[in-house]
């Protein structure tokens, strides 16, 4: 039993599994020379009393923080940079890590040094970069980080040896459906250009739009906003020649269903539209929305496990970008 008001300790976990607390050391240090019934017992007895190892403790034994951190370099509250950091989280303790998570106050250098002078100050092993923004990366390559890094996004262009998902063909699907449902006319919403993601999109779109001999129409940039989608979807859908919209993301097709709804345009009657991300809402627009799954759980994990095989000095091999999916609902 532990002293009233004391978490229970190593000497507690150890007298509940009948061993010496060296043993119990030894099982939370993953000591190979413990038998694998001991090993069960000890584990038992934690979970027993409940009792969770001190990290700092941890760290005086065995040179060890295991601890990832997280840069992050855009706006959390966006749909992706926000699954992208719930899933390394979730991945980061599933391979036995803690994950802290570092917010830079803006994209200038001085902001994303402090992050990074934040994560360094945990004893971090390794580093996740989430930088959608092409400064940011930019930026990036100028510090020395002193542990592994694996940058999380981007679109898999020249010498990107992050982890992300193939945005180019997520785009080319969205519009290889529009046209194949007989629309030749399609105009692309744009995201931020200084957004990598958002490049691919438009650069997936034109390809597979100039594959098919069919004629583009790409908008000014949008900021990833609902309202954004409206101002700029309004001369989209108000022009009677275009007869599909693809948006690069969900956000902004809300806002062209909108501004088709305040002009009297049906979709998907008489415009079709096409979004980008599969948010937990879009299931629900009115009309249901067609868009592009990218699947984050799987991309924390690839990212999670290139990033532990760098700490551990393994090899890493060649990494395929993780495959997006059509979602088709009622818009198109």
């Amino acid at each position: 039993m532990s002293e009233p008001g004391r978490a229970p300790g190593v000497r507690e976990v150890a007298a509940a599994a009948g061993v010496s607390r060296q043993t119990v050391s030894r099982v939370l240090n993953d000591h190979p020379s413990i038998r694998p019934e001991t090993r069960e017992r000890v584990l038992a007895a934690m979970t027993d009393l409940d009792f969770r190892p001190n990290r700092a403790a941890r760290m005086l034994t065995t040179a060890r923080s295991r601890t990832i951190g997280v840069l992050a370099a855009s706006t959390s509250s966006l749909f992706g940079p926000a699954s992208s950091i719930d899933a390394v989280e979730r991945a980061g303790r599933d391979a036995g890590y803690t994950v802290t998570v570092a917010h830079a106050g803006s994209l200038d250098s001085d902001d994303l040094e402090a992050a990074l002078d934040h994560l360094r100050a945990q004893a971090v092993e390794g580093v996740v970069v989430i930088a959608p923004q092409q400064r940011v990366q930019d930026a990036m390559a100028q510090f020395s980080l002193s542990v592994p890094s694996v940058t999380l996004h981007g679109a898999g262009g020249a010498g990107d040896e992050g982890v992300f998902v193939d945005q180019v063909l997520g785009a080319r699907l969205a519009t290889r459906h529009l046209l194949a449902a007989g629309h030749r006319r399609i105009a692309h919403l744009t995201g931020p250009g200084d957004w990598t993601e958002a490049r691919a999109r438009r650069e997936g779109f034109l390809s597979e739009m100039a594959a098919a001999g069919a004629d583009p129409v790409v908008s000014p940039e949008g900021d990833w906003t609902a309202a954004s989608g409206a101002a700029i979807g309004a001369a989209l859908v108000g022009d009677r020649a275009i007869s599909a919209v693809f948006a690069s993301n969900d956000q902004m097709a809300l806002g062209v269903l909108y501004a088709a709804r305040l002009i009297g345009r049906a979709v998907p009657g008489e415009l079709a539209v096409v979004g980008f991300d599969d948010i937990p809402e879009a299931a629900f627009f009115a009309p249901p929305l067609t868009t592009v799954r990218q699947e984050f759980d799987e991309l924390g994990r690839r990212c999670v496990a290139r990033l532990v095989s760098l700490i551990e000095g393994g090899d890493l091999g060649f990494e395929e970008p993780v495959a997006p999916v059509l979602v088709v609902r009622d818009s198109a």
